[in-house]
């Protein structure tokens, strides 16, 4: 959920949370024609499945990242594991079922929807450390990247720190690469998002994406 200085009532953003898509899980082509290719896995909620896109499978930030691999001759495969309306609770349930594709990096995305429907802050935490050390314990050589979140301050500025801490200081503890905000230059900017506010649209995916391959780019 981006961080917006446009004012929004907590009940129109909720709004949004029971309407949104069923799993949206692309395994894309390889990067190249290369026998050993490894495997990304994109593992989030209806910001990394593309939620509200006319072809996520193309415009989604994962789906651009895939077109950098390529356009870099990288030997890597893209997997968007997004599912819209996700909560860390709901990744958690659904990991080890996602983890039989083995990853060899691993992005997770998770968090956004937390702060939205108000889950405690502690809860979130712990539902991430628990997801990054199962990867582990299945891909004890996988390297796993961090996406940060925002909530706005309309939700409360008590609220939104302490959401916003969670992330940091996860990478911090687990050693996972972070991403410091997701949906930085994108949230709260009016031209990059849908209509609802909420879900960016193909040009602040484009940006998603910038800001995605800025920290993946050197571990590829």
């Amino acid at each position: 959920m981006p961080k917006t200085t446009q004012k929004s009532s907590t009940g129109r953003i909720r709004a949004f949370l029971p309407g949104l898509v069923a799993i949206f899980f692309t395994l894309l082509p390889p990067a190249s024609g290369a026998a050993a290719e490894r495997t990304i896995i994109f593992f989030g909620d209806s910001l990394t499945a593309g939620y509200g896109l006319t072809n996520p499978a193309a415009e989604s930030y994962p789906a651009l990242i895939h077109e950098r691999i390529r356009a870099a001759g990288l030997a890597w495969r893209v997997v968007n594991a997004g599912l819209s309306g996700e909560t860390t609770a709901g990744g958690l349930r659904r990991l080890d079922w996602t983890l039989r594709t083995p990853p060899d990096l691993f992005v997770l995305a998770l968090g956004a929807n937390d702060g939205l429907r108000g889950i405690s802050p502690s809860l979130m935490r712990a539902n991430l450390e628990e997801m990054i050390d199962r990867v582990r314990r299945r891909r004890p050589d996988a390297r796993i990247v961090l996406a940060g979140m925002q909530m706005p301050p309309e939700l409360g500025p008590e609220h939104a720190a302490a959401f916003a801490r969670v992330f940091p200081e996860v990478a911090s503890k687990t050693g996972a690469t972070l991403i410091p905000f997701l949906l930085e230059g994108v949230g709260g900017v009016a031209e990059l998002n849908q209509g609802d506010r909420i879900h960016p649209n193909p040009a602040g995916h484009a940006m998603m994406a910038d800001t995605v391959w800025k920290i993946l780019r050197p571990l590829l």
